[in-house]
């Protein structure tokens, strides 16, 4: 059992059930940290079967956790609360898992997925992705970096810069160079894609060969909703499971933030696991690694967890009307 006090639904084991997925989703959601925030914040705790629960948490979320408002992460307010608050809100975010980073499950896996985001996530994620197939977990198959062609904001292009990256204009530009870096590569070996009319139906694929280790293939992958909006990180686990072929059975490793783990797993489990029946375990970037002891890391608030649980929330809900009864 992993260490974070409440257990996130289980995927590492590629013969994880549906019904195993339902249940992890349930006591997740039933859990004292998660009913305990919702009383703090002044709501009672629904009544009903699991939908329901999920419904009524989803909505109350909205009313009082969500910040962002429809904006970028790096847009979202920070709101003001009491001492008793903040400690409230840490430690209920340590128990359901949004902080504490843990090792890999498995020894070895099919597949390593590193999830894009913003600036210093490409450059820490990537980092220590490297870290991970080097001295931790065997990979049979290729390392996914997996972005989108967002736009870099200036603030993010001036990071990149103090940490000696340029040229960079996208997400997956920062990524790939996240990757040139942590992997010691340099020209890929493959490169394809389409540039498209419009930056949401675009894609990429490049891939790197470093010696002694798996391939690593940065992929960047179009909307499937490119009128409204950009990819999304369901979107690039689709597009990627169809170019690699992923098979069931397969374990896949995943890495993002701690923070973003419990909501990104169960986005996983949805996109990959159940369609797919593969398995998947969700690690956050360790930040006592040394190897990340210079790069940027943003402050974590209470508005940024409470911000990600409800993700989770969300996340959760749309997993659970994805999986079909027993």
């Amino acid at each position: 059992m992993r260490t974070t006090e409440v257990a996130l639904p289980a995927g590492a084991a590629a013969t994880t059930t549906k019904g195993q997925i339902t249940a992890g989703v349930r006591a997740w959601v039933d859990s004292s940290p998660l009913r305990g925030l919702v009383g703090h914040f002044g709501g009672e705790w629904p009544t009903g079967d699991l939908s329901t629960v999920l419904a009524a948490l989803d909505d109350f979320s909205a009313r009082h956790w969500d910040f962002r408002q429809g904006r970028e992460r790096p847009e979202a307010r920070e709101p003001a609360f009491d001492p008793a608050t903040v400690r409230l809100v840490f430690d209920a975010a340590a128990a359901l898992g949004l902080v504490r980073a843990v090792p890999p499950a498995l020894p070895r896996y099919a597949h390593l997925l590193v999830l894009g985001g913003l600036a210093h996530a490409c450059l820490r994620r990537t980092a220590y992705a490297a870290h991970l197939v080097r001295t931790v977990a065997g990979i049979s198959g290729e390392v996914a970096v997996l972005g989108s062609c967002r736009a870099l904001s200036p603030a993010e292009s001036r990071l990149l810069a103090d940490a000696g990256i340029r040229d960079c204009v996208t997400e997956v530009d920062a990524l790939d160079a996240g990757v040139r870096v942590a992997f010691g590569v340099g020209t890929p070996s493959e490169e394809t894609g389409e540039e498209a009319d419009h930056p949401h139906r675009a894609w990429s694929s490049r891939t790197y060969r470093p010696a002694g280790l798996p391939p690593v293939r940065v992929l960047a992958a179009p909307s499937s909703e490119p009128d409204r909006r950009r990819a999304h990180t369901a979107d690039t686990q689709r597009f990627w499971a169809e170019h690699v072929r992923l098979r069931a059975g397969d374990p896949v490793l995943m890495v993002t933030a701690q923070i973003y783990v419990p909501f990104q797993h169960c986005d996983a489990l949805r996109t990959l696991a159940v369609p797919y029946g593969c398995g998947i375990d969700t690690v956050g970037v360790d930040p006592a690694l040394t190897a990340l002891a210079g790069l940027p890391e943003p402050t974590l608030t209470p508005g940024r967890y409470l911000q990600e649980i409800r993700s989770a929330v969300r996340s959760m809900r749309v997993l659970h009307a994805a999986v079909p009864p027993a």
